[in-house]
């Protein structure tokens, strides 16, 4: 069996788990996108004095000053979330979760960690799916008056820069040492992260890396087998939900396709 017939199967594949889960598949992207804001939301309602601590440590501000930056994550990111689940003014959730991630990036000092930057940056990418799937194509403002073309769309503009956006995420899970595995784990999840950000063949690679996403997930970031009082539940608690996000995004891309700016597309005028 060629290399064009285990691709073709495989597509095969790929198409009919869309067409089983065409219903449902935004739904679930949707929650998996927003699950990050919902724990950070919880945990800013569950750890309220030690983020105030933290906020007021770092930079002088006073606690009132501090209680308002917890009690406006919290605010914000819960009603954010419920916005977006019910499909409720989404774009307005999409621009205040997008301040909230850029707030947090200032206060928490994420600017100068590459790691935690790229993980903010996939984050906003996935909300900017987000956007495109809530959006139809821009209608001109005048009749008569031409549009800017398919390919110069908001919608497609979006859906490209946050393809983009969302496989920086996978930068993070390279691992630069000398071993087999990780040498054929980075090969793999390089070329997948290329053919997304590309949109060449996306559905198909966008699905493998989720399954591939999962695998990683629930292995390395089992944060219910670490008790609570350690500081590693928390981190791999992040961590896990930060990845179950990029998997929304992912699942975005799958359900709505690469839009016009993709070497799919371009595929269809060749």
């Amino acid at each position: 069996m060629g290399h064009g017939d285990l691709m073709s199967q495989a597509e095969d594949v790929a198409d009919q788990f869309l067409r089983v889960t065409k219903h449902y598949l935004p739904h679930v992207g949707r929650l998996c996108l927003v699950s990050t804001f919902l724990e950070d939301g919880l945990r800013m309602w569950l750890q309220w004095s030690e983020q105030s601590e933290y906020i007021d440590s770092s930079w002088g501000c006073g606690r009132f000053l501090a209680n308002t930056f917890v009690l406006l994550n919290l605010l914000v990111q819960l009603g954010g979330c419920v916005l977006v689940l019910s499909r409720n003014f989404v774009q307005n959730a999409c621009f205040a979760l997008f301040g909230i991630i850029t707030m947090q990036t200032v206060a928490y000092s994420i600017l100068w960690d590459p790691k935690f930057l790229m993980r903010n940056l996939s984050l906003g990418g996935g909300l900017l799916l987000l956007l495109a799937e809530c959006r139809g194509e821009a209608r001109s403002v005048f009749a008569g008056v031409p549009s800017l073309g398919h390919q110069s769309s908001p919608k497609n503009l979006l859906q490209l820069g946050g393809r983009v956006l969302l496989v920086l995420m996978f930068m993070t899970l390279l691992h630069f040492d000398l071993s087999l595995f990780s040498f054929l784990q980075n090969l793999v999840g390089g070329a997948l992260m290329v053919l997304v950000a590309v949109g060449f063949k996306t559905k198909l690679a966008a699905l493998t890396l989720v399954a591939w996403l999962l695998c990683i997930n629930f292995t390395f970031n089992a944060f219910w087998t670490v008790p609570s009082y350690r500081p590693m539940h928390d981190f791999l608690k992040y961590d896990f939900f930060q990845t179950m996000s990029v998997i929304g995004g992912l699942l975005l891309v799958v359900a709505m396709g690469p839009g016009g700016v993709s070497m799919d597309e371009k595929k269809k005028e060749w």
